[in-house]
């Protein structure tokens, strides 16, 4: 931590604070978590060795605080403190993850068997917030974020309506229903968002979990086509500029090249041409 300078708090959680801070040699800015409490103490050690080698885990906790995007344009992803590691078909996790406006139907009815979905879930949102500006859908409570839902993609599935009657946090409560002029799908919602934007953003946020795309279906989303052209002309054009840049340089002498001539022994030359040759 010497080697840094500390520049300004960007985050807080229930173990650790996220510093803005500058490399002192190089001057590049990182974010930095500091945790809390003692390094020694054997269950910190354990939640930063997780967050550092955590693989084929889901987050549960995407959302824009926790997403960094470096000068280079490369996305990281950061704060694992809700990872889960993925285990069998059927396995039951916590439903108490993720920030509300970003979780999953299925983690708000409390359905506790759950997989890598809500995470694509919580990328369709993410991306929602990114091409408007605002959060999709900015519930002031469990129920209300349901019904904001609701008002946009219809019911939930058979499975999370059981779910949801079934979960004692729930007894007593019931889940308004919109009128039909009230419903606000999301092609109203974004009317003039680029068409390819609008699919990827609905195949991320499908109600039934086992219709949402993979990781890898997002990769090669036709959205990405335009951007991975422009990367590749990127490309194309800085190495033809780096062919011509080295074809106008000068040659250096070495084995396999010839000696740039030299301009004093051409003037000394010319100074001596109308002598005879002896």
């Amino acid at each position: 931590m010497e080697k840094y300078e500390k520049l300004a708090k960007i985050g807080e959680g229930s173990y650790s604070v996220v510093f803005k801070s500058r490399n002192k040699d190089t001057g590049q800015i990182v974010a930095i978590k500091k945790f809390m409490e003692s390094e020694d103490n054997p269950f910190i050690k354990k939640i930063a060795v997780r967050e550092i080698h955590m693989l084929k885990c889901i987050h549960r906790d995407v959302k824009p605080e926790n997403i960094l995007i470096t000068k280079q344009g490369i996305i990281k992803l950061c704060d694992f403190g809700f990872a889960r590691m993925l285990t069998s078909p059927g396995e039951d996790y916590t439903d108490y993850v993720a920030t509300r406006w970003y979780r999953a139907p299925e983690l708000l009815v409390g359905d506790t068997q759950y997989g890598a979905a809500v995470d694509i879930w919580a990328v369709g949102t993410v991306f929602a917030e990114l091409v408007s500006g605002q959060a999709l859908w900015p519930g002031k409570s469990d129920v209300d974020q349901i019904y904001l839902i609701i008002r946009t993609l219809g019911k939930l599935i058979s499975r999370h309506e059981h779910v949801f009657r079934n979960n004692q946090f729930f007894l007593g409560v019931t889940i308004p229903e919109p009128d039909s002029e009230d419903m606000e799908p999301l092609e109203d919602k974004f009317p003039n968002i680029n068409p390819h934007a609008l699919a990827f953003m609905k195949s991320c946020l499908k109600m039934d979990p086992e219709n949402r795309c993979s990781c890898e279906d997002l990769f090669e989303n036709p959205y990405f086509d335009l951007y991975r052209d422009e990367n590749e002309k990127s490309r194309q054009w800085l190495d033809g500029r780096n062919r011509k840049r080295q074809q106008l340089l000068p040659q250096l002498p070495g084995n396999n090249g010839s000696s740039a001539p030299d301009p004093r022994k051409q003037v000394r030359q010319q100074r001596l041409d109308h002598l005879p040759t002896i």
